[in-house]
Protein backbone atom coordinates (compact mmCIF):
# COMPACT_ATOMS: atom_id res chain seq x y z
CA UNK A 1 0.00 0.00 0.00
CA UNK A 2 1.32 3.40 -1.07
CA UNK A 3 0.12 6.01 1.43
CA UNK A 4 2.28 9.26 0.34
CA UNK A 5 1.05 10.41 -2.95
CA UNK A 6 1.90 7.42 -4.81
CA UNK A 7 4.94 7.68 -4.30
CA UNK A 8 6.90 4.33 -2.76
CA UNK A 9 8.88 4.33 0.47
CA UNK A 10 11.74 2.01 1.34
CA UNK A 11 11.15 -0.27 3.21
CA UNK A 12 7.37 -0.36 1.89
CA UNK A 13 4.73 -0.37 4.85
CA UNK A 14 2.59 -3.66 5.83
CA UNK A 15 -0.48 -4.50 3.19
CA UNK A 16 -3.44 -4.85 3.92
CA UNK A 17 -6.58 -6.98 2.40
CA UNK A 18 -7.65 -4.25 0.44
CA UNK A 19 -5.36 -3.36 -2.71
CA UNK A 20 -4.69 0.14 -4.28
CA UNK A 21 -4.07 2.96 -2.48
CA UNK A 22 -6.73 3.58 -0.18
CA UNK A 23 -5.83 6.44 2.34
CA UNK A 24 -8.12 9.33 1.83
CA UNK A 25 -7.24 11.56 4.61
CA UNK A 26 -4.34 11.61 7.39
CA UNK A 27 -4.20 13.60 10.93
CA UNK A 28 -1.09 14.20 13.31
CA UNK A 29 -1.86 15.47 16.59
CA UNK A 30 -0.13 16.00 19.83
CA UNK A 31 -1.12 15.61 23.03
CA UNK A 32 -3.04 19.12 23.04
CA UNK A 33 -4.82 18.99 19.91
CA UNK A 34 -3.01 20.90 17.90
CA UNK A 35 -2.74 19.14 14.44
CA UNK A 36 0.91 19.03 13.48
CA UNK A 37 0.01 17.20 9.76
CA UNK A 38 -2.95 17.12 7.54
CA UNK A 39 -3.05 15.21 4.37
CA UNK A 40 -5.96 14.60 2.13
CA UNK A 41 -5.64 12.38 -1.13
CA UNK A 42 -9.46 12.04 -1.79
CA UNK A 43 -12.16 14.29 -0.48
CA UNK A 44 -15.34 14.64 -2.36
CA UNK A 45 -17.01 17.29 -0.19
CA UNK A 46 -15.26 20.50 1.55
CA UNK A 47 -18.09 21.66 3.87
CA UNK A 48 -16.15 22.97 6.84
CA UNK A 49 -12.66 25.28 7.19
CA UNK A 50 -9.59 23.10 7.98
CA UNK A 51 -9.84 24.16 11.43
CA UNK A 52 -13.53 23.25 12.44
CA UNK A 53 -12.50 20.30 10.34
CA UNK A 54 -9.36 19.53 12.84
CA UNK A 55 -11.30 20.28 15.93
CA UNK A 56 -14.21 17.48 15.14
CA UNK A 57 -11.72 15.25 14.21
CA UNK A 58 -9.93 15.87 17.59
CA UNK A 59 -13.30 16.06 19.46
CA UNK A 60 -14.53 12.39 17.81
CA UNK A 61 -11.44 10.59 18.94
CA UNK A 62 -11.68 12.25 22.47
CA UNK A 63 -15.32 11.19 22.92
CA UNK A 64 -14.44 7.88 21.68
CA UNK A 65 -11.45 7.63 24.26
CA UNK A 66 -13.82 8.58 27.10
CA UNK A 67 -16.41 6.12 25.88
CA UNK A 68 -14.05 3.28 25.85
CA UNK A 69 -12.44 4.35 29.27
CA UNK A 70 -16.08 4.02 31.07
CA UNK A 71 -16.77 0.60 29.23
CA UNK A 72 -13.41 -0.45 30.30
CA UNK A 73 -13.96 -3.99 32.11
CA UNK A 74 -10.85 -3.93 34.39
CA UNK A 75 -12.36 -1.06 36.23
CA UNK A 76 -13.77 -2.54 40.04
CA UNK A 77 -16.73 -0.69 39.58
CA UNK A 78 -18.29 1.91 37.21
CA UNK A 79 -19.84 4.38 39.24
CA UNK A 80 -17.47 4.49 42.24
CA UNK A 81 -13.82 3.47 40.57
CA UNK A 82 -11.43 7.40 40.03
CA UNK A 83 -12.04 9.35 36.68
CA UNK A 84 -8.41 9.51 35.46
CA UNK A 85 -7.27 12.70 33.26
CA UNK A 86 -8.81 11.24 29.71
CA UNK A 87 -6.06 13.47 27.93
CA UNK A 88 -3.48 11.22 28.80
CA UNK A 89 -2.37 8.93 26.62
CA UNK A 90 -2.40 5.15 27.63
CA UNK A 91 0.92 2.65 27.82
CA UNK A 92 0.17 0.03 24.93
CA UNK A 93 -2.21 -2.76 27.01
CA UNK A 94 -3.18 -0.28 29.51
CA UNK A 95 -6.96 0.38 30.17
CA UNK A 96 -9.82 -0.25 27.18
CA UNK A 97 -8.82 1.11 23.72
CA UNK A 98 -9.88 1.43 20.68
CA UNK A 99 -8.31 0.86 17.21
CA UNK A 100 -10.36 1.89 14.49
CA UNK A 101 -14.21 2.25 13.63
CA UNK A 102 -16.44 1.87 10.06
CA UNK A 103 -19.12 3.85 8.70
CA UNK A 104 -20.64 2.93 5.05
CA UNK A 105 -18.01 5.63 3.49
CA UNK A 106 -15.10 5.36 4.86
CA UNK A 107 -12.46 3.91 7.69
CA UNK A 108 -11.29 5.85 10.86
CA UNK A 109 -7.83 3.67 11.98
CA UNK A 110 -6.33 4.89 15.24
CA UNK A 111 -3.13 4.69 17.36
CA UNK A 112 -2.07 7.00 20.12
CA UNK A 113 1.80 6.85 21.32
CA UNK A 114 2.58 7.14 24.63
CA UNK A 115 4.11 10.66 23.77
CA UNK A 116 0.93 11.65 22.98
CA UNK A 117 1.04 12.14 19.44
CA UNK A 118 -2.15 10.54 17.76
CA UNK A 119 -2.13 9.36 14.27
CA UNK A 120 -5.16 8.79 12.15
CA UNK A 121 -6.03 7.86 8.66
CA UNK A 122 -9.36 7.89 7.20
CA UNK A 123 -9.46 4.83 4.58
CA UNK A 124 -12.11 2.83 2.52
CA UNK A 125 -14.25 1.40 4.15
CA UNK A 126 -13.17 -2.34 3.53
CA UNK A 127 -9.43 -1.66 4.27
CA UNK A 128 -8.12 -4.45 6.60
CA UNK A 129 -6.03 -3.64 10.29
CA UNK A 130 -4.09 -0.78 9.84
CA UNK A 131 -2.28 -0.63 12.98
CA UNK A 132 1.29 -2.17 11.77
CA UNK A 133 1.29 0.72 9.16
CA UNK A 134 0.59 3.35 11.78
CA UNK A 135 3.46 2.06 13.60
CA UNK A 136 5.23 2.65 10.22
CA UNK A 137 3.88 6.48 9.80
CA UNK A 138 4.64 7.05 13.70
CA UNK A 139 8.64 5.65 12.89
CA UNK A 140 8.30 7.99 9.52
CA UNK A 141 7.72 11.01 12.03
CA UNK A 142 10.20 10.08 14.51
CA UNK A 143 12.58 9.37 12.13
CA UNK A 144 12.06 12.89 9.90
CA UNK A 145 10.17 15.18 12.39
CA UNK A 146 11.61 14.54 16.06
CA UNK A 147 14.91 13.80 14.70
CA UNK A 148 15.19 16.87 12.55
CA UNK A 149 17.37 19.66 14.25
CA UNK A 150 15.71 22.64 12.52
CA UNK A 151 11.96 21.43 13.40
CA UNK A 152 10.22 23.33 16.67
CA UNK A 153 8.26 20.80 18.64
CA UNK A 154 4.70 21.61 18.37
CA UNK A 155 4.90 23.26 15.38
CA UNK A 156 3.33 22.37 12.51
CA UNK A 157 4.61 19.65 9.88
CA UNK A 158 5.50 21.41 6.99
Amino acid sequence: MQFFGGSDISPSPPTTTASGNNAHMMYVFNRNGVCLLYREWIRPLHTLNAQQDHELIFGLLFSLKSLTARMDPTRLSFYFAEKGNLGMPQLPGQGCSFHSFRTNTYKHSFMERPCGIKIILVTHPWTGDLRESLKYIHNLYVEYVVKNPLYTPGAPIR
